[in-house]
């Protein structure tokens, strides 16, 4: 069991390893083409607006937060957040981020069913991140097999919000290409330059599923050494 259960972190290390690649490849991606401006001039918070504006969107409101791709769209409050290194930015970097955002924006107005149902289990998933940890680990230390199954449950629920997550996640950034082209926006080596820092953005997203499932699939395979 203890050969087994030191062995078992292979599977821990696999997908931590995933996590720090896409996590580098997306910062990496991210300054590369935050040196590259883009040929209209027009800064991220305005390109924002434009988008939320064509689409009929008007009672979301623009808000600049401090960090860097912190940026979030809040359905709750109605509120795009973009960080100081994307708000007033003129690369193509910066706007795919902005557009992406816009993307979510989108798809609350339009009432897009992954992102309906990611916001009504949040609360659950909460409950799930916080106490699935302590549960399994009460479970190990009085050998108490149901705790760990309730344990491995609640942290089943935080898997199935990161797997719901992907196609909120993948359709923002399709929505926000798509915007790009049509108005006009980017061009050529600009929209391409967007649509890498989108790919590699959407990639920590797999990445933080396949980590998680991989440490699901360590505290099953433990479970039934017991």
């Amino acid at each position: 069991m203890t050969i087994f259960y030191y062995a078992s972190y292979g599977l821990v290390i696999i997908g931590a390893l995933i996590s720090i690649i896409a996590s580098w490849n997306v910062r990496r991606t991210y300054k590369k083409y935050s040196s590259y401006g883009n040929s209209r001039g027009i800064r991220a918070e305005q390109v924002a607006q434009t988008i939320l504006n064509s689409a009929g969107i008007y009672d979301v409101r623009i808000e600049r937060i401090s960090g860097s791709l912190t940026d979030h769209y809040s359905p709750r409050e109605k509120v795009l957040r973009l960080s100081d290194s994307v708000y007033g930015s003129l690369s193509v970097a910066a706007i795919g981020v902005a557009a992406h955002e816009c993307g979510h924006a989108i798809q609350h107005a339009r009432g897009y069913f992954p992102l309906t149902l990611r916001s009504m289990v949040i609360p659950v998933v909460n409950i799930g991140s916080t106490l699935s940890w302590p549960v399994i680990l009460l479970g190990l230390i009085f050998g108490w097999t149901g705790l760990i199954d309730i344990g491995i449950i609640l942290f089943s629920l935080v898997v199935f919000f990161q797997f719901i997550t992907l196609p909120v996640e993948f359709n923002a950034s399709g929505r926000a290409l798509s915007i790009l082209r049509e108005r006009n926006i980017l061009y050529g080596q600009e929209l391409e330059g967007s649509r890498k820092v989108l790919i590699a953005a959407a990639l920590t997203y797999v990445a933080a599923l396949v980590s998680s499932i991989l440490q699901l699939l360590r505290l099953i395979l433990l479970r039934r050494r017991r």
